[in-house]
């Protein structure tokens, strides 16, 4: 008896953390952007923080070449752009993790699916070792003071209704 009482503490125990990491809350606990310089395409450096000071609502989204799902959620996203950029001042920064080998695909991929948001290279992953993830796609959404308020990791379609719905509510 005393071992079936065990097994099935361990249990709820179990299914309490599992239930709590996949809550739809996504709350990051009032991380801010960490100080990392990245790259723009045309080589400028810029350091990540700039963007947690710019007054916007900042999503950022983490993505390679050979991600589909990546690819997937930033095409959904671009469709929404121009009217989140409109109605809540929302800019999209499309961070690329692909390494300095495979960033030769990344502008002809942009170009291809005339995305219009603005795309960085974390080639060395130093602010996706900052902000400690592993998988991608990986989004965050940062709020005008700088804190991320918002992280999500994978795709599924419908995944930008609810990041719409977290920008939205940042504007009330």
């Amino acid at each position: 008896m005393k071992r079936l009482s065990f097994l099935a503490a361990i249990l709820a125990g179990i299914i309490t953390i599992s239930m709590t990491w996949m809550s739809p809350d996504h709350s990051t606990g009032g991380r801010t952007l960490p100080n990392v310089v990245l790259k723009r395409l045309n080589g400028e450096t810029v350091n990540i923080q700039e963007y947690g000071n710019n007054g916007k609502i900042t999503v950022i989204s983490f993505w390679a070449s050979w991600c589909a799902p990546c690819k997937r959620e930033l095409d959904a996203v671009a469709e929404l752009y121009p009217e989140w950029q409109e109605k809540f001042n929302v800019e999209v920064l499309a961070v690329t993790v692909d390494n300095a080998r495979a960033l030769a695909k990344v502008r002809p991929i942009i170009e291809q699916k005339g995305w219009t948001f603005e795309i960085l290279s974390d080639a060395n992953q130093e602010l996706q070792q900052a902000l400690n993830f592993q998988a991608i796609p990986q989004t965050y959404v940062v709020d005008k003071t700088g804190e991320i308020v918002y992280e999500h990791s994978g795709y599924q379609p419908g995944d930008e209704y609810e990041l719409e719905e977290v920008i939205a509510g940042l504007e009330k």
